[in-house]
């Protein structure tokens, strides 16, 4: 079954006519009236004010002279005026409401018949149809009922028809205001992108519109330019502000060789930028299906509400035409005193709440998610997130760097720290391996002057050898010291030291003499301590899962707090070990780069994917996070927590509403108190319900990420 995404109702996909695909993802809907809304929304909206007024000021005019007007005059309700008899002037201005104004209801339950299925429009139309066709044989043939007047007025109830429609098209038109703020932000992100492009073509600059262009185009992007599509920085250097994107507030420096993403602002120098994905497989596009197929997705518990409304709609016909029959035959009441009862529990019955209250709080959240760089695949992802109770961090790329980076620089002689560094550097200029490419990293950044060596050696499995100005200069482990006659006795406790703390450590020995120790690790993200101490604050467990070797392994554990440290596991296993602790009872969440982790991410729970890369979020996990901060797996369970309080929130306020009101108006007070519902306040309720809902899921847009 899917969720009409204009009103919320339930649709049985294959029996409903009306449906419509948009970037990839298949919409159904109850009625033509919501297809009509969801292609062309603004057009829609227009005619729904129109309708809305006309509606609201014909049902006052019949109010005043159904209620006021006789008070007035002081005359009997129907009276003549200016030649026309009042119940005739009443049922003149609310027959064009009924059947103008109502339209939409009637066509709706038409398209809901032939899909042999109820939806929300049917109570509406049967319930304003009962009292406006009653109403007009009290007018035309009297004779037919008793005039019994009910709660005070008339028998007649053009004044409940008319303004039932109206107030009920007014709850319509501040609910789409409401829903249209919300995903207002979704639709903003389809604006960012930039309509013209410049390209390179036969050596000369041409604009063209964005939809032209093509894989391998060469773009031109001038300083204060959006860049119009994915691509790869192929000459030039400039910041890139990516904050409409992933979230981040500082730009970001690219230069040859980066990739950058359509939308983003180019801040300084000009890029030349080569084309490599466009139309829907950019970054944008993608963020805006992802976040319209969560918002169309089904939770678990949308599901239960689904079902609820599935059955709710012949209920409560039942109840209504009950209500009617006992009041009317078993009661003894006046025929227009069980009437008003059964044209009130149609109104205040319609389901509308029940059907907003997941997918106007799973909107929000989803978009909110989007503006911080979190983006949610479907909505079942963001509501099991909150009932997570293990995360799994995958070490190298998600909680480190990825990448070796010079940790310490230990002197053994009489050489200073940053010459032995800058030797060190010196040797390794020619070398191709990580850790050498690390060495000369880290002298770069201490602006230290790396000149070409005389001579290199690589020799496997051991190190280099390279001669400069005169000296000989050997980097490597120890076997290449004792082969090299070089004595390590003295810095054998500082190599275990740093071996412990899950350091790569290298000895360099200058002209036959250790002079130093440089050591190199995969060292931690910036905010990787503080996402775990923010999880295990949270409750939750922190497991780290890893193929390195246990040592370092442990050693980064140490560093980060962790205490349950999964390592040496093969790619392949890592799903294998996910399964387990789920087998044991544990909602797992699984945090990884996409790519390597993709089984144990599709097998967790909730698997969040970490990094820019949107072939990652086809692949992997139902969470994929824009910028690569492991703080935003701790946003992204927040998030999931507002969300599911929201949800609860609506589907007690859409349930309250019903449990409350249906009973009253079906006469549970009448015996007592002398209480009916009036036909009118039910819609004021219903209307109610539904805004009330609307706007408590408004409220996540004041969520903001903890910091």
């Amino acid at each position: 079954m899917a969720k009409d995404i204009i009103c919320g109702m339930y649709v049985d996909e294959a029996k409903t006519p009306f449906k419509a695909e948009r970037r990839g993802t298949m919409y159904y809907f109850c009625s033509e009236n919501c297809l009509k809304e969801f292609l062309a929304p603004e057009r829609e909206f227009r005619g729904l004010k129109i309708f809305t007024a006309f509606s609201i000021t014909l049902g006052a005019t019949t109010a005043f002279f159904e209620y006021f007007a006789p008070a007035l005059l002081g005359v009997g309700h129907n009276f003549t005026w200016v030649g026309i008899p009042n119940y005739v002037l009443l049922f003149l201005l609310a027959t064009p409401v009924q059947f103008i104004g109502g339209w939409r209801f009637y066509k709706g339950t038409l398209d809901a018949f032939r899909a042999k299925q109820a939806n929300m429009d049917s109570l509406i139309a049967v319930g304003t149809s009962a009292a406006w066709v009653y109403s007009t044989l009290i007018t035309f043939a009297p004779n037919i009922f008793p005039t019994t007047t009910t709660m005070g007025g008339p028998a007649v109830y053009f004044t409940e028809s008319g303004l039932i429609i109206g107030f009920i098209l007014l709850g319509k038109t501040m609910e789409h205001i409401v829903k249209g703020r919300a995903s207002e932000a979704v639709r903003k992100l389809l604006d960012l992108q930039p309509k013209m492009a410049l390209i390179i073509k036969d050596g000369a600059e041409v604009e063209i519109p964005v939809e032209q262009v093509q894989v391998d185009n060469v773009l031109v992007v001038r300083p204060g330019e959006k860049i119009p599509v994915d691509g790869v920085v192929i000459d030039g250097y400039s910041s890139v502000d990516q904050s409409v994107v992933t979230g981040e507030s500082i730009p970001v420096d690219k230069k040859t060789g980066d990739e950058v993403i359509g939308a983003t602002v180019n801040k300084s120098g000009l890029l030349k930028i080569r084309a490599t994905k466009i139309g829907s497989d950019t970054t944008l596009s993608q963020i805006v299906k992802m976040v319209e197929d969560a918002i169309v997705s089904q939770t678990p518990i949308q599901r239960m509400a689904d079902l609820i409304s599935s059955y709710f709609v012949p209920i409560v016909i039942a109840i209504a035409l009950g209500a009617f029959s006992f009041w009317y035959f078993a009661g003894g009441l006046p025929f227009a005193v069980a009437f008003i009862m059964l044209v009130s529990v149609l109104i205040v019955a319609c389901p509308c709440a029940l059907g907003i209250a997941t997918p106007a709080a799973i909107m929000i959240g989803a978009s909110k998610g989007a503006q911080n760089g979190i983006l949610i695949k479907n909505g079942e992802y963001l509501e099991k997130a909150h009932r997570i109770t293990t995360v799994v961090f995958d070490k190298t790329g998600t909680l480190t760097k990825g990448e070796p980076n010079l940790t310490d620089v230990v002197t053994l002689d009489t050489l200073a720290e940053n010459e032995v560094l800058r030797l060190a550097a010196i040797a390794e200029r020619g070398s191709e391996h990580p850790l050498g490419e690390a060495i000369v990293k880290g002298a770069k950044e201490r602006g230290l002057n790396i000149s070409e060596p005389n001579g290199f050696e690589a020799i496997p499995g051991q190190g280099i050898k390279a001669s400069y100005d005169g000296k000989s200069i050997l980097i490597g482990n120890r076997r290449l010291m004792e082969e090299s006659k070089v004595r390590v006795d003295t810095a054998e406790n500082t190599m275990k030291t740093l071996e412990e703390d899950g350091k790569t450590p290298m000895l360099v020995a200058i002209d036959g003499k250790l002079s130093g120790i440089l050591a190199v690790a995969d060292t931690l993200k910036e905010n990787a301590t503080a996402a775990v101490d923010r999880l295990q604050s949270m409750r939750i467990d922190v497991a780290m899962l890893t193929g390195d070797n246990q040592r370092t392994a442990n050693a980064i554990a140490r560093k980060l707090g962790i205490n349950r440290v999964l390592a040496e596991v093969l790619p392949a296993d890592k799903a294998k070990v996910v399964g387990e602790l789920r087998g044991a009872g544990k909602v797992v969440a699984m945090v990884g780069d996409g790519v390597n982790d993709a089984p144990a991410l599709a097998s967790s729970d909730v698997g969040i994917a970490i990094g820019s890369g949107t072939d990652i979020a086809k692949e992997a996990g139902g969470v994929v996070l824009m910028r690569n901060d492991v703080t935003d797996v701790v946003k992204s369970i927040e998030l999931s927590k507002k969300v599911v309080r929201k949800i609860k929130e609506n589907l007690f306020w859409a349930f309250a509403y019903n449990v409350v009101l249906i009973p009253v108006a079906a006469g549970v007070l009448y015996p007592s108190l002398g209480v009916l519902l009036n036909p009118i306040f039910a819609a004021i309720a219903m209307a109610a319900s539904s805004i009330t809902v609307t706007f408590n899921s408004m409220l996540l847009n004041r969520w903001r990420p903890k910091t």
